[in-house]
């Protein structure tokens, strides 16, 4: 009998040292990561923040390096690195998060999150800084370009952000750009590089360099391109007509560029009309046209002839000629039948009165005179 129960009491300390074994297993397992650290996506200057959430953890360490740098930037609860804007907090539970502020370009990178088990575990978050696009002006064109009409142009504009940007040209004015003559003329171009072949004067004007990648706000760059030639000039009407007394119109219209200096000039071409009470001058300009205008009032006989509009820039000059001469003055409407018959003071019809009168007949724009002795029959 007292053999049995010393084995009894022998079974007894071996179960429950099995259970102690389980369970000293159980409260000492290895630590491990509950999820992945997630990838990060800030905006340049904003806060950004990488958990890393580990199960019994126990008397360990957690750490967390940041590989592109091959930078330590804590130990538990310990902010290692000389980075103020890196910082650590823990939930007292399983979470430590790495906080970094004002994100910058150089933060960029693969973050590690270890534990310094033997071996040592780890896994690893990427966080991306997106920098919105900026155009590099040292890089790009200038402002203000200039050519001479049929020379082929480049205009360039480089820009800088992450991802990098894409670069889109237009026109501010609406226009589409023509890159070749040959080619139709489209709305929009893509590249850093915009080329232009045998410019010309159409070509003139603001031409818009976006920049953008996603992220807000896109930028661009106004670069106006002036295209330089020497003056022309159309005259509508070489030959104008006018009656002695009236006022009179002559009109040029020029193109120019750089801007034309444009006057008249009256018989001699190197005498200049200016604007007093004989002469009226205006100018109406377009962008590199100019419709030039002389009135001339009160025509008297000196005042016919040839008259000139002169344009003039650094290129060269160029003129056009109109001729202003007299012709009759406009014939009075004939009176109507109701005034012909309307009795005068004899008792008489109106022009049966005179010995001799006039009758005038317009045919067709015509007017003719007929002298009669004869009364108009009644």
């Amino acid at each position: 009998m007292l053999l049995f129960c010393q084995r009894t009491d022998h079974y007894v300390v071996i179960f429950l040292f099995q259970i102690l074994t389980v369970i000293c297993a159980v409260l000492t397992d290895d630590p491990n990561f509950a999820e992945p650290i997630p990838n990060v996506t800030v905006s340049l200057g904003r806060d950004a923040s990488l958990p890393c959430v580990v199960n019994n953890l126990g008397t360990y360490k957690v750490a967390w390096i940041h590989i592109d740098r091959q930078m330590i930037l804590t130990i538990h609860r310990h902010v290692i690195a000389r980075i103020p804007r890196f910082g650590i907090t823990h939930d007292s539970q399983k979470t430590w998060l790495l906080h970094v502020k004002g994100a910058q370009p150089e933060d960029r990178g693969y973050y590690m999150c270890q534990v310094n088990t033997n071996p040592m575990i780890s896994q690893v978050g990427y966080l991306q800084v997106v920098v919105p696009p900026n155009i590099i002006d040292e890089e790009s064109s200038t402002s203000s370009v200039s050519i001479r009409e049929n020379q082929n142009l480049s205009l360039t504009c480089k820009a800088e952000g992450s991802p990098t940007p894409k670069i889109s040209w237009k026109r501010e004015d609406g226009n589409h750009i023509a890159t070749d003559r040959k080619k139709k003329a489209v709305e929009k171009l893509y590249g850093d590089t915009l080329n232009l072949t045998r410019v010309n004067r159409a070509d003139m004007g603001a031409y818009l360099c976006i920049a953008s990648n996603g992220v807000p706000p896109s930028v661009s760059k106004r670069i106006i391109l002036d295209v330089e030639f020497s003056p022309m000039i159309w005259v509508p009407n070489q030959l104008v007509g006018a009656p002695s007394g009236t006022d009179v119109t002559i009109d040029c219209q020029t193109e120019a560029h750089p801007k034309s200096i444009n006057y008249w000039s009256f018989r001699d071409a190197k005498t200049m009309l200016f604007p007093n009470k004989k002469y009226v001058t205006s100018d109406t300009e377009n962008s590199y046209r100019i419709h030039m205008r002389l009135t001339i009032r009160d025509l008297g006989q000196s005042d016919f002839g040839n008259y000139k509009c002169i344009s003039k820039n650094s290129l060269g000059e160029t003129e056009g000629s109109i001729r202003l001469y007299e012709i009759p003055k406009p014939s009075l409407a004939p009176k109507s039948a109701s005034e012909l018959n309307r009795p005068n003071k004899d008792g008489n019809l109106g022009p049966s009165s005179y010995s001799r009168s006039q009758i005038v007949i317009t045919v067709f724009g015509v007017v003719m005179c007929f002298t009669s002795s004869h009364h108009i029959p009644s």
